[in-house]
């Protein structure tokens, strides 16, 4: 890969989360060893009320690179996501998200493992923190929230969601707006996206070294959040096989779905008796085998822009 200066853009898509945004922005100030590869850092505010450009502005002389912001606000994770593009012509694109917090050699141990293995993509672990949660389901919740992999950095044959990743732009994420704006409201966005990238032969990477942490606030970092996430993810599988019409790999996929939901609800209901915090782990695949049998437009749980939306409005004081 030619390498060119300043040919890395860092997108931060955010939703009034002034604290959290702040907090991944000062992790990104703080990058080692990449001072000639940072073009930008793109600050996306998918609040219709643009209530993000306050914490850019007072961050905005801390940062060693410019520091761009962008109003996207129609609220929809895919949106903002292709408004960040948009704004920057880097042919190097890093995800971090608002309620993420990078280590210092992040982006470094990115790009030495993009540069290495050839992907098309990369992505690094992540520490899930639930510093809110009741005692007994804490574990659970870190690893839900967390993101494990390979001890070493190399090609992987999957793909992981977009938050802590990196990608070539030219492969990965063609056309001007290559996020799919019907995940807007559900998320999935990026499963679409790596769905099409491997059916063009593109390839995954691990980069075992791209630490960061990423923090649950406190109304996710609950087991019906969880479990309603859980499902979502279940659901992918199916989906993804539907949208290609591989009516076979979907019956597959949902005869996987009903035996999980067949064993690990025998399995929860045990845990559930004796009060055992495996309870949630066995819920958690509960719920995954019932997203595989109930994949289904318009069963989709909502996790993100109006809905997101409106429950920050409903929990501002008047």
């Amino acid at each position: 890969m030619n390498v060119v200066s300043g040919d890395v853009a860092v997108i931060v898509p955010t939703l009034r989360r002034p604290e959290s945004l702040r907090r991944a922005l000062l992790s990104l100030f703080a990058q080692g060893r990449v001072a000639d590869r940072v073009r930008e850092i793109v600050v996306v505010d998918n609040d219709p009320l643009g209530s993000a450009a306050a914490t850019v502005s007072d961050l905005s002389a801390d940062s060693p690179w410019p520091l761009l912001y962008r109003h996207a606000p129609r609220p929809g994770v895919a949106t903002a996501r292709n408004t960040g593009l948009q704004a920057t012509d880097a042919p190097l694109i890093a995800f971090l998200d608002d309620d993420e917090a990078a280590e210092p050699h992040w982006l470094h141990a990115l790009l030495d493992a993009l540069e290495n293995c050839g992907a098309d993509v990369v992505f690094g672990p992540i520490r899930g923190q639930a510093p809110d949660a009741a005692d007994w389901i804490r574990p659970y919740l870190e690893a839900f929230f967390g993101r494990s992999g390979p001890v070493h950095s190399g090609l992987i044959d999957h793909p992981y969601g977009c938050g802590n990743s990196l990608m070539l732009r030219r492969t990965a994420l063609p056309g001007p707006a290559p996020f799919d704006t019907a995940s807007d409201q559900t998320g999935g966005e990026d499963d679409a996206l790596f769905a099409a990238l491997a059916a063009r032969g593109g390839r995954f990477g691990w980069a075992a070294e791209a630490w960061a942490d990423e923090f649950a606030p406190a109304h996710r970092a609950t087991l019906a959040y969880a479990l309603a996430r859980a499902f979502a993810y279940g659901q992918g599988p199916s989906q993804t096989a539907a949208a290609r019409r591989d009516w076979p790999a979907v019956g597959r996929w949902m005869l996987i779905g009903a035996a999980q939901t067949l064993a690990w609800s025998c399995a929860a209901a045990t845990y559930l008796l004796i009060r055992s915090p495996r309870r949630a782990i066995a819920m958690d695949r509960t719920a995954r085998g019932l997203g595989k049998l109930f994949w289904m437009k318009g069963l989709e749980p909502q996790f993100y822009g109006t809905r997101e939306l409106a429950r920050l409005n409903a929990s501002t004081p008047a």
